[in-house]
C-alpha cells in the first residue's frame, strides 16, 4: 500500500515559495501546489481556506522576517533608511513577495506589526497622523516598486534568452533611428551611455531614497516653523 505523503503547514509554505520561484505568481495555483506536494488539492483546504488565505500567510511570514532583521536605532531618518534597506533585502530573497505584500490586506498579525513598526519610525516627528501614514506609505511603495521593477526586468531578460530571441539592444537602436530626434534625443543619450544599467542598482536605490527623505525633512521643517 502506497504511503500517504506527510503534509503540514510548514511544508505547504516551503513548497509555495519554491513554486513561486520557479513559475511566478501568474502560474501559481493550488492544484500545481498540490501536485508538488503529491497530495490531492482539497487536502490544502484543511490548512488554507483559499489561495488568498495562503497569500496572506506568505505575506505575513515576509513581514515577520523584516521585523526580525530590522534594527531600529537613531532618529526618524536613520530608522527609515534602515527600514527601506531591510525591506528591499528581504523582498529580494523571497520570490514574488513584493506582489504578495501589495495584494494582501493587513489581516495577519505580522502584517499589522510591520505597519505599526513603520509608523513608530516617525512617531516622534511633528507631522500629523495623516502625514505620518503618507510618509511610510510613500517610502514602502518606493521600495516595493523598485524591487518589483528589477524583478520583472530580470524575468523579461530570462524569457528572451529562453525563447532564443536574444536581447533587445539592436532592435532598440534601430527603433530609435526611425524616430524624430526631438522625441528620442535624451532617451538615446541615456541609453547609449549606459545610464539605464543603473536601474535596479544600489546607487539608484540610495538616490531615490535620498530624494524621499529630503522631501520628508522639508515637510518636518515647515511644521517646526509654524
Amino acid at each position: 500500500m502506497k504511503k500517504q505523503p506527510q503534509i503540514s503547514e510548514e511544508r505547504i509554505l516551503a513548497a509555495s515559495w519554491e513554486l513561486l520561484g520557479e513559475e511566478g505568481l501568474e502560474k501559481f495555483s493550488l492544484r500545481r501546489l498540490a501536485d508538488r506536494l503529491q497530495i490531492q488539492a482539497p487536502s490544502l483546504y484543511w490548512y488554507f481556506k483559499s489561495k488568498q488565505a495562503l497569500y496572506q500567510r506568505l505575506a505575513g511570514d515576509v513581514s515577520r522576517v523584516i521585523l526580525e532583521e530590522f534594527r531600529q536605532e537613531g532618529g526618524w531618518k536613520e530608522q527609515l533608511t534602515e527600514l527601506a534597506a531591510t525591506v528591499r533585502n528581504v523582498l529580494g530573497r523571497y520570490p514574488c513577495s513584493t506582489q504578495l505584500m501589495m495584494m494582501t490586506l493587513p489581516h495577519e498579525p505580522e502584517i499589522i506589526r510591520f505597519t505599526n513598526r513603520m509608523l513608530l519610525c516617525v512617531e516622534s516627528t511633528p507631522l500629523d497622523q495623516a502625514e505620518k501614514m503618507q510618509v511610510v506609505t510613500t517610502l514602502v511603495n518606493y521600495v516595493y516598486f523598485f524591487v518589483l521593477d528589477d524583478y520583472q526586468h530580470e524575468r523579461n531578460i530570462a524569457t528572451m534568452l529562453k525563447e532564443g530571441t536574444g536581447l533587445p539592444g539592436d532592435e532598440m537602436l534601430h527603433l530609435m533611428d526611425t524616430m524624430h530626434e526631438q522625441d528620442v534625443g535624451l532617451f538615446r543619450r541615456m541609453y547609449t551611455t549606459g545610464l539605464f544599467k543603473l536601474m535596479g542598482s544600489d546607487t539608484a536605490f540610495e538616490f531615490g531614497l535620498k530624494v524621499i527623505l529630503l522631501g520628508i525633512e522639508q515637510v518636518i521643517k515647515e511644521h517646526e516653523q509654524q
